[in-house]
C-alpha cells in the first residue's frame, strides 16, 4: 500500500460545513470528519483566529493513523495553516519538519513557503543535511528521503540567501523535479538568469509532467524572459495561461507605484489573450 501525497477532494455527498462546525468538528471522534474539517478550512480559507488554533492542535493528533504510520488529518491541517495565511502556525509547522510522515513534513514545508517567515530558514536547512549523496529514494516507498522539491522551493521564497551554497550542488541530483526546483530558488535568491535559462531549457525537453512543473516554476518566479517559451510550450493552454499569470503579476507588482503598464506586461497580456 502506497500512502499519497495530494489532498484527497470530497465527493458532492459530503455534508455542508459552516466554520463554526468545521471547527467543531476537528475534535469529532468520527476520524473521517476531522479529515473533511481540515481540508474545508483550509480550500475555503476560514482565516479565524479559533481555526488556526484548532488546527494548530490537530498538528499533533495521533488518533488518525494509517497502518503504514501516516498521519493524515496532520496533512490537511499542515496543508491549510499555510493557505490561512497566518504567521502564528509558523513555529508549529517547523516542529512538523521532523514528522515521522514525509507527507507532513513535504505539507509543512510548503505551508513554510507560503507563509514567507525567515524564521523558518534554520529548519528548512537543516532538511538539506548530506546533500545530494542523502536525498535518495527510500526502499519501498515513492519518495525521496527528504521533501526536497517543498524544502528549496520554500528556502528560495523566504530569501535564504545563506543557504545558496547547499542549494546549487541539487541542481545536478538525478531526479528532474528536485533540480528544477534548485534552479527555481537559486534564481530567486540571485537573480542570475542563468537559472531562469536552465527551466526555459527543461520546459523544452522534458516529459508532459515536467513541462507542467516547469511552467509553474516559471510563474513562481516571473521570470519575464521565458514568455514565448511559455507560450509555445507543448503543454495544454490552461497551464500556460497560469504561468502567463504569474509572470504578469511579477510585473505589475513592480510597476504599481508607477501607476503605467509596461510593454512587457501588454506583451505577456497579448500572449494570454492568444491562447483564449
Amino acid at each position: 500500500m502506497i500512502e499519497p501525497s495530494g489532498e484527497n477532494f470530497p465527493s458532492q455527498n459530503e455534508p455542508h460545513l459552516t466554520p463554526e462546525l468545521a471547527i467543531a468538528n476537528l475534535q469529532s471522534p468520527d476520524l473521517s470528519l476531522r479529515y473533511y474539517a481540515a481540508w474545508w478550512l483550509g480550500k475555503f480559507r476560514v482565516n479565524r483566529a479559533d481555526a488556526v488554533d484548532a488546527l494548530i492542535a490537530a498538528l499533533k493528533d495521533e488518533a488518525d493513523r494509517t497502518e503504514l504510520g501516516g498521519y493524515p488529518l496532520r496533512r490537511n491541517a499542515a496543508r491549510a495553516l499555510g493557505k490561512l495565511g497566518d504567521v502564528k502556525a509558523v513555529p508549529n509547522l517547523i516542529e512538523s519538519l521532523e514528522c515521522s510522515d514525509f507527507y507532513v513534513r513535504e505539507a509543512a514545508a510548503q505551508s513554510l513557503e507560503m507563509l514567507r517567515d525567515r524564521t523558518a530558514a534554520p529548519a528548512l536547512i537543516k532538511m538539506l543535511d548530506g546533500g545530494v549523496a542523502e536525498a535518495v529514494q527510500v526502499p519501498g516507498l515513492p519518495h525521496l528521503t527528504q521533501p526536497y522539491e517543498a524544502v528549496l522551493e520554500a528556502l528560495g521564497a523566504i530569501n535564504s540567501t545563506e543557504a545558496i551554497p547547499l542549494i546549487e550542488p541539487f541542481l545536478e541530483h538525478p531526479v528532474p523535479r528536485v533540480q528544477c526546483a534548485a534552479a527555481r530558488a537559486m534564481y530567486q535568491l540571485t537573480q542570475n538568469p542563468i537559472y531562469g535559462e536552465r527551466l526555459v531549457e527543461m520546459l523544452a525537453t522534458g516529459d508532459l509532467k515536467l513541462r507542467r512543473v516547469v511552467l509553474g516554476d516559471l510563474g513562481a518566479i516571473g521570470y519575464l524572459a521565458a514568455a514565448e517559451a511559455i507560450a509555445q510550450a507543448k503543454v495544454e493552454n490552461s497551464f500556460k495561461l497560469i504561468a502567463l499569470k504569474g509572470l504578469l503579476e511579477h510585473q505589475l507588482t513592480d510597476e504599481l507605484e508607477k501607476l503605467a503598464v509596461s510593454d512587457d506586461a501588454i506583451r505577456v497580456m497579448n500572449l494570454m489573450d492568444s491562447l483564449l
